[in-house]
């Protein structure tokens, strides 16, 4: 059990149909994208019991907003290639500080390292399941 105010990484996030696996795939699929363009301290947090918009928040962060770009068209293009859904909207590419990218049943935010220090959405969002993503990022 996780210390009061921390989060427990460890819980088992709920898969119960053959589709919440394929979801959960392509939350770890943005994951791993996004580690790829150097994304950082990458965490997937199940919110689909407490939030009635969406099932899952993918939260990263880049150096830059060249860096966020980069981890924005790395996310949706190696999603595209693995044959995973397209997002219904991306907002925040004027700016690059936070770029939200919406997949109907998971969203991308892809925050600056600024904008992600501002917002904290993992504080937010501390007492829900998160996701391993297995990802070998150096932290």
């Amino acid at each position: 059990m996780a210390d009061a105010g921390t989060a427990d990484t460890t819980e088992v996030v709920p898969v119960a149909t053959e589709a919440d696996a394929e979801i959960a795939g392509w939350v770890k699929a943005a994951g791993a994208a996004a580690a790829d363009k150097l994304g950082q301290n990458t965490e997937a947090f199940f919110v689909g019991n407490v939030l009635g918009i969406t099932d899952w928040f993918v939260v990263t962060s880049g150096a830059n907003g060249r860096q966020v770009r980069a981890i924005v068209e790395g996310i949706e293009e190696d999603l595209t290639i693995a044959g995973g859904p397209k997002p219904t909207r991306v907002e925040g590419l004027d700016t690059l500080s936070w770029v939200l990218m919406d997949y109907g049943t998971f969203v991308v935010h892809v925050f600056d390292s600024e904008a992600r220090s501002f917002y904290e959405l993992e504080r937010l969002w501390q007492d829900v399941p998160r996701l391993d993503l297995e990802l070998n990022e150096a932290r």
